[in-house]
């Protein structure tokens, strides 16, 4: 795997998509305010500092504005750094540790089992909130796809916490 790394045009399409939603004033760019914004909705949580640091990182041409391709260029490293720490291969590993019984999926006693084998025993709180926070669905279990999905965005809420 080459650092060549590019997004794809699905990435691009809702990066775009995003960024045309917080450019509230549609010039193309976005204020300091706006890429706050833009970034809480993503989930991240950055200082003032850290945004402050952002705009001067991402704004090439030194307006003090962040132009879209400017944002795609502050974002893709992170994007595609975040799309996962974990490979495919790592991810299946680790879902099948929880998933006892081979079925596709990790019920809430099976998360409890694992977590208590790794010596993080859950109260029943914790895990129906664990069980709620990955179940996308709803269908009170979590399928390998959601698992995938729970692990990468709780490793990249960290990087920013």
């Amino acid at each position: 795997m080459s650092n060549k790394q590019k997004l794809d045009d699905d990435q691009i399409t809702e990066l775009r998509e995003i960024f045309r939603s917080f450019d509230r004033n549609e010039d193309g760019s976005l204020t300091q305010l706006e890429l706050g914004s833009l970034l809480r909705s993503l989930g991240l949580k950055p200082s003032p500092d850290q945004l402050e640091t952002l705009i001067q990182k991402a704004d090439t041409n030194s307006n003090g504005l962040v132009e879209f391709s400017e944002f795609v260029g502050l974002v893709a490293p992170e994007l595609l750094s975040a799309k996962s720490p974990y490979s495919e291969d790592q991810l299946k590993q680790l879902f099948r540790m929880f998933d006892r019984d081979g079925n596709g999926f990790i019920t809430a006693a099976e998360l409890a089992h694992s977590m208590a084998k790794l010596g993080h025993a859950l109260t029943a709180e914790e895990l129906t909130g664990m069980i709620r926070e990955a179940d996308t669905d709803g269908d009170g279990r979590i399928s390998f796809q959601e698992f995938a999905q729970a692990i990468t965005s709780a490793a990249f809420d960290n990087s920013w916490a």
